[in-house]
């Protein structure tokens, strides 16, 4: 598609920032190539609610190529970049064995982030995080198997450990989770067992912080504990998490003390990490990276000695901006600007980045949410009603609009949850690939070193296989001449 006549503009990732700053070069004279190591649009806010069985994750991921099939000048490969040189200003790409090597003349990278431990990396065994499909559907079967295996038990303290879940992070993820497990397990579940009680199920949520949704302010934040609370989850704040493994947690209060959590299911909602992406083009350019990965950007989002680099979303450092979507929207429309600016015939953009806060807002329980715009504040049915509202707008999709409204009724107004299936596969799938190692090279038909997961496709040795060839050709050779030898007709 790439035009020698014209610049060709590469986007690393295919989340809100890459797919905004796309759509905005929709009338510009350039060629572009979408770099997505999925093929989907993340609206990664709602993947909780895929966890708990609200949606399906087609409903908040809509595929790439249909988003943008009406735009002819953009391109989409499912690749997942794995290096970037800035001096000869190309970009490789490798999806299940195949490299791709794309040369730009301009470069956004919006790779995004994803779940830190804070040095903890092990913990990830036994608490998934909350940033990709998988992990959501990994979560979803944790938790509705935690509830199938305290069927299977008649062990009262299993039982108890089991119906335990901990949930570590009291920003807006950890919160919803949280308070969907409590509602999940009192509404949905609570009739449907015969040897287990749902209600009877705790829900921990911890934070290191003193408040819950600190962001929001002293009012919203013990409004929203208040909430949870009410809906059955036991907020521990002060709480910093010390040691988990697979059937607990233990946790370190700032006065000192310590406590040993018994628990079955842990969900790890706190913390992010920027694309390592970010680290390789700032050792390249000399940018400052933080601990958290994110590299630090020219007031224009373009990287240090790069004008022709954006990065952009959670993977940039800018004036200690959030790493909300809003953040990522306005600066891939923002690096989009940029690039027409540039363009022949284009208006230059002279002014710097300006983040324009549209507001925050987080759902704590059914009928009941957070929202802060501005000095503007609201709790209760009206935010809930305000955070459905800008939910469904961004929502990719009028058919993921409506499916997503009609799971929701079925979720809100009454207590079912069409999307809970889970597989034996989406529990361990995560953990048996790590288990292959980072040598495990799969293909689309499988994979390229067959021995690993089958001894029967070991490689045989040469000389083996070489007396082997010959043994089968000169069979082959018999079974020929007795085929075409005439047999002598039979004496008297």
């Amino acid at each position: 598609m790439a035009s020698a006549s014209r610049p060709h503009v590469v986007i690393i990732g295919s989340g809100f920032g890459g797919l905004f700053s796309a759509q905005a070069l929709a009338d510009a004279d350039v060629d572009i190539t979408i770099v997505g190591k999925v093929t989907y649009h993340l609206f990664q806010p709602l993947l909780y609610q895929v966890a708990t069985g609200i949606l399906s994750p087609g409903e908040i991921a809509p595929a790439t190529r249909e988003v943008l099939k009406r735009q002819k000048n953009v391109k989409v490969i499912m690749s997942e970049a794995t290096d970037i040189n800035l001096a000869a200003q190309t970009v490789t790409a490798e999806a299940l064995s195949h490299e791709t090597v794309l040369h730009y003349d301009y470069l956004i990278i919006a790779a995004g982030a994803g779940q830190s431990y804070f040095g903890n990396d092990h913990f990830s065994v036994f608490a998934p995080g909350m940033k990709t499909v998988d992990d959501a559907l990994e979560l979803r079967a944790r938790i509705f198997g935690s509830f199938e295996v305290a069927e299977l038990t008649s062990d009262p303290e299993e039982r108890k450990r089991l119906l335990t879940f901990v949930v570590v992070g009291a920003g807006p993820t950890g919160v919803e989770m949280a308070g969907q497990i409590a509602e999940l397990s009192r509404t949905t579940l609570r009739s449907e067992f015969r040897n287990i009680d749902p209600t009877q199920t705790r829900v921990i949520l911890l934070d290191g912080a003193d408040k819950v949704l600190g962001a929001f302010g002293d009012r919203l934040s013990r409004s929203a504990q208040k909430t949870l609370e009410e809906a059955g989850v036991e907020v521990k704040l002060g709480a910093l998490v010390t040691d988990l493994d697979g059937n607990s947690v233990t946790v370190k209060y700032k006065d000192g003390h310590t406590e040993r959590i018994e628990a079955g299911c842990k969900v790890w909602a706190a913390g992010v990490q920027a694309s390592p992406l970010g680290k390789l083009v700032g050792d390249q350019c000399g940018a400052e990276v933080g601990r958290d990965g994110r590299v630090a950007v020219n007031p224009d989002v373009t990287l240090p000695g790069n004008p022709n680099v954006f990065v952009v979303g959670d993977m940039m450092a800018l004036n200690k901006l959030p790493g909300v979507a809003q953040v990522a929207i306005q600066t891939g429309r923002y690096a989009a600007a940029k690039i027409k600016g540039e363009l022949p015939g284009g208006t230059p953009v002279t002014e710097p980045f300006k983040y324009h806060d549209k507001g925050s807002m987080a759902v704590i329980s059914r009928f009941g949410a957070i929202m802060k715009a501005g000095k503007i504040e609201a709790t209760g049915f009206p935010a809930w009603v305000a955070w459905l509202g800008l939910h469904l707008l961004y929502i990719v999709g009028f058919k993921n609009r409506a499916t997503t409204l009609l799971h929701w009724l079925i979720a809100f107004l009454g207590n079912g949850r069409s999307e809970r299936t889970t597989t034996r596969q989406q529990l361990i799938g995560r953990l048996a690939v790590r288990q292959l190692g980072p040598d495990f090279k799969p293909t689309i038909q499988g994979t390229t070193e067959p021995h690993k997961i089958d001894p029967r496709h070991a490689p045989k040795d040469a000389a083996v296989a070489a007396a082997a060839d010959k043994e089968q050709t000169a069979a082959a050779a018999s079974a020929k001449d007795e085929a075409v030898t005439p047999t002598e007709p039979p004496q008297g």
